[in-house]
């Protein structure tokens, strides 16, 4: 079953076609700057050259329709007709109490992502725009939406509760609902399949540490606590965002610094983390160059950085009574050898020994803990296209 997988921002598309039969990607790319004048399609060819094509788009239906023009294009296509795509799988990033799994798009589905705008007024009303795109261009095709909060939704209310009055909870779903889910459960059951152990009886800490950084407990097979909350800004240090801070210092923040509410959400989420303690970056490669050259910002912000990561393998380590595999991925994840082997070797204490020679692999899957090591620390890229390319082709199958 071939696959389109979007992923809608505000001002961006990423995609990918899949063959769901095989895992076979057949094309990828992505739109930016979706509604300025210098908006661009760029994409991988087959033989992984790349290709960038500057063209008009105003809104997300003129992206999605420049993304299957692509898909379809006599010398750089892949298909011949729109006909070829049997289902489109959509990442949603909330979905609040509303949904514990991925679901066939329908109208009463959409009007629940739709009731959950106020607590993601960024991210759903794009992957809501991104699905009636598609529903316009390609109208009896079905559609899947798989949700970055679902796979939390197995969490025990004393772990996503927050300590506020409880009737802010009852009128306004206010409670921790975690994301990037779909990665903690693609990673976290493929390092089982990797390391050849049965993933219903693990308990494993899954570790997604890029410009948006989440971890995650998760036990038997499902998730126990994650540290995102109601949004994307709490829990470990990010690129831009603050992560875990003591309220009250924003409501002084706020009051010396004169913000309404739309100014305290720009400081928490564009202007502090990595970058806001630095002053040089979000990206952990330019920190990882100014640490080297001595700069005593940029080391404070890669020593908070790895610190947090710490503390919170620390704290999911006694959720768990203990943890038998840590995953590491995404961006830095994947890459950062650094960053991994300083966490490593700080958790000695639960028996964790360490392979730095087999460290020095990037981007790959490989187990970076020794032959000896109590715990199983291994490296898995994500991909979280793939999991929403499986998700889709299951539900699409039994219709």
């Amino acid at each position: 079953m071939k696959i389109l997988v979007l992923n809608c921002g505000s001002s961006s598309v990423k995609y990918k076609l899949i063959e769901s039969d095989n895992k076979e990607v057949l094309a990828e790319g992505g739109v930016e700057k979706i509604g300025l004048p210098d908006s661009f399609l760029k994409f991988k060819r087959p033989d992984g050259s790349k290709e960038t094509i500057v063209v008009d788009m105003p809104d997300a239906k003129e992206a999605v329709r420049q993304v299957l023009k692509v898909l379809a294009d006599p010398k750089e296509g892949v298909i011949k007709s729109y006909d070829e795509i049997q289902a489109v799988g959509h990442r949603v990033v909330h979905g609040m109490e509303k949904f514990n799994k991925s679901v066939l798009i329908t109208p009463e589905v959409i009007e629940k992502v739709k009731e959950c705008y106020p607590v993601a007024p960024l991210h759903n009303p794009a992957n809501i725009t991104g699905i009636e795109a598609v529903t316009d261009i390609l109208p009896s095709v079905p559609q899947v939406a798989v949700f970055d909060t679902a796979f939390h939704q197995t969490m025990p209310p004393k772990a996503y509760m927050y300590a506020l009055p409880y009737e802010d909870y009852e009128k306004y779903g206010v409670r921790r609902y975690g994301f990037h889910g779909t990665s903690h459960r693609y990673v976290s059951r493929r390092a089982c399949e990797f390391l050849g152990l049965p993933y219903e009886k693990q308990r494993i800490i899954t570790c997604h540490i890029g410009n948006g950084a989440s971890i995650t407990a998760i036990k038997d097979g499902v998730s126990v606590d994650t540290s995102m909350g109601l949004t994307p800004t709490e829990g470990l240090m990010m690129g831009t965002r603050v992560g875990d801070v003591d309220p009250g210092a924003l409501v002084y923040l706020m009051k010396r610094l004169n913000l309404d509410a739309d100014g305290l959400m720009k400081l928490i989420n564009k202007e502090s983390g990595v970058a806001g303690v630095s002053g040089i970056s979000s990206d952990m490669r330019d920190i990882e160059a100014a640490v080297a050259a001595g700069d005593e910002k940029a080391i404070l912000a890669l020593d908070m950085y790895e610190y947090r990561i710490l503390k919170y393998i620390g704290a999911y380590a006694a959720v768990l009574d203990g943890v038998d595999v840590i995953v590491f991925t995404g961006g830095v994840g994947e890459n950062q050898t650094g960053t991994r082997q300083v966490v490593c070797d700080h958790l000695k204490y639960l028996g964790v020994t360490f392979n730095a020679e087999a460290n020095k692999t990037r981007g790959k899957e490989i187990e970076i803990s020794g032959p000896d090591s109590k715990v199983h620390v291994v490296v898995i890229p994500t991909d979280e296209e793939m999991m929403i390319a499986r998700d889709t082709a299951e539900i699409v199958s039994a219709l």
